[in-house]
């Protein structure tokens, strides 16, 4: 696991959405942030406000079966990815991952524990975690 340098309590919703404005407000054309955690920790949750913030005007849904989803309405695309289904790092070659990891967006990997021995070096890892009440989550940054 990478150095985590920051750690977060979101209460509720609305915390997870003021955290996803702050990470819109930084992201850069080449980002890639890493989402790993459990069923129901916000991982999805946390795209969509993420995806809302940078603009994106699409319904966002997990591409648990597409693997990846393209969204072009913001003001730099977003690439969702989900891995959870990937056998191993070498089928994402097979569904040019390159061209998004290393393309003209930002990619936001759902289950990326599952690949990150193909995940460039200044990747973003947010590690979700449930905390003390129902709502409440834990997000462990690398950055």
């Amino acid at each position: 696991m990478p150095e985590i340098k920051h750690t977060y309590t979101m209460k509720n919703e609305e915390d997870t959405k003021n955290f996803a404005i702050k990470l819109a407000a930084s992201a850069e054309a080449g980002d890639v942030l890493a989402l790993v955690g459990d069923l129901g920790t916000g991982k999805t949750a946390l795209t969509k406000y993420l995806a809302k913030a940078l603009g994106v005007t699409e319904h966002i849904t997990s591409p648990t079966f597409t693997i990846v989803k393209e969204y072009e309405s913001g003001r730099i695309p977003l690439y969702h990815f989900d891995v959870y289904r990937i056998g191993d790092s070498e089928e994402m070659f097979e569904i040019g991952v390159d061209d998004y990891l290393f393309g003209k967006g930002i990619c936001v990997i759902e289950w990326a524990d599952i690949i990150e021995d193909i995940l460039p070096d200044d990747t973003k890892f947010i590690y979700l975690e449930y905390g003390q009440g129902p709502e409440e989550r834990i997000y462990k940054c690398t950055f």
